[in-house]
């Protein structure tokens, strides 16, 4: 017979895992034991039922529950790591302690708590599947670099919220295999990737073109792609550009790599965002961050919409003023230029999904009627031809 009493002392003197405490099964687990410890059949039924009900959202195996919240937990420990910081004897002991009791609490069975607790009615079960979690805990942090902790090791696509960096939980699940054509285009971008990804030098990017091109794709499907390497993107809005400090702040003793991705980037004359993006792209944000860059998307390739009024203006030296608007483009690093497709671009294009989709349409009849489509929507471009072999599937029988 599990020793509750013991059970319950040690989870107070948790210091690692401590925020343990605020996890729905573990809670109910704890005061499931105390309900028993003190005889109370009716609270012992109802928290232990509790914790069941929790612990069924995710699966019906008590351990591998145990394990993941502990893998995901953010704590001392993998701060420290993350770092690259010694953590010490001590809080490696402590480590090596609190592993070998959790061990031990995600593998208490079901019967312990159904056969203490006095009621005959029906009792929920769950199963058990004795690890190691020492190990499995020591390959983590091997892989802290590429795997992460906390949020960052349950999500790879973030935006901010309200002040807050908030996950993604259902992203575009888009993928590089998933793209045509444009090659030399998303190579360029791939290779900084990789750059960033290897700690060498990686340049922030501007991706420039047309609308429809693949651009907001590209960068999406790179960061897909690279997510188990350790790559992380998150999503900024134009006026969130503010908010670039207090990421940097967050983020920049971080393990792993982020982009912070900005789409479709142009800025009025007097736009006030146009200054911190400035002060950004001049520095900044490299000299406190290596785990980071910045990749935007734009179908201006000067960002700042210029008109002639602005022109004819009375500031003595205007010609100075303009130049520095002109020149935001120019700070960043890259700048990949993404064009639309000409006529045979275009219909590779169609004909290239039309066999990812398997569409059945034969290619003489789809190419004649892509191109009626493309003259529709106003011009033709990969989104427009992925529009169309949707459409077609759609209404093939």
């Amino acid at each position: 017979m599990i020793d509750f009493k013991r059970i319950l002392l040690q989870m107070r003197s948790l210091v690692i895992f401590k925020k343990l405490w605020d996890d729905k099964v573990i809670s109910n687990m704890i005061n499931t034991m105390v309900s028993i410890e003190e005889q109370d059949t009716e609270t012992a039924i109802e928290f232990y039922s509790d914790m069941c009900a929790e612990l069924y959202e995710y699966g019906e195996d008590l351990t591998e529950y145990i394990i993941k919240i502990v893998l995901e937990d953010e704590n001392i420990f993998l701060l420290k790591k993350g770092e690259g910081k010694e953590t010490g004897t001590m809080l490696d002991n402590c480590l090596a302690n609190e592993l070998n009791f959790l061990e031990e609490l995600a593998t208490i069975p079901c019967s312990e708590f159904i056969g203490r607790i006095n009621y005959e009615g029906f009792l929920p079960e769950y199963r058990i599947s004795p690890r190691d979690l020492s190990q499995i805990y020591a390959e983590r942090v091997h892989a802290i670099n590429k795997i992460g902790y906390g949020v960052y090791s349950k999500f790879n696509i973030f935006i901010i919220k309200e002040g807050v960096l908030t996950p993604v939980e259902y992203p575009d699940p888009i993928r590089l295999s998933q793209l045509h054509s444009y090659e030399n285009e998303r190579s360029q971008v791939i290779a900084n990737t990789k750059a960033l990804l290897a700690g060498k030098p990686a340049n922030n990017v501007l991706l420039y073109g047309d609308c429809g091109t693949g651009k907001s794709s590209t960068v999406k499907a790179i960061a897909n792609e690279y997510a188990s390497e350790g790559l992380r993107l998150i999503e900024l809005k134009k006026k969130q550009l503010h908010e670039i400090p207090n990421i940097v702040e967050k983020i920049s003793r971080n393990p792993l790599k982020f982009i912070i991705f900005i789409d479709d980037l142009s800025f009025t004359e007097d736009d006030n965002d146009y200054a911190a993006l400035k002060a950004i792209l001049e520095g900044s944000v490299a000299s406190t961050a290596s785990n980071l860059v910045i990749y935007a998307t734009s179908n201006r390739r000067h960002l700042v919409r210029e008109t002639f009024t602005a022109r004819k203006g009375d500031e003595i030296h205007f010609k100075d003023t303009m130049q520095e608007l002109l020149s935001l483009s120019d700070r960043f690093g890259l700048t990949v230029t993404f064009q639309k497709p000409d006529k045979k671009l275009f219909l590779e294009l169609v004909d290239k999904l039309a066999e990812q989709y398997e569409v059945r349409t034969d290619r003489e009849t789809l190419e004649l009627r892509a191109e009626q489509f493309a003259l529709g929507k106003g011009g033709r471009s990969p989104r427009v031809a992925k529009q169309f072999i949707e459409y077609i599937k759609g209404t093939e029988e």
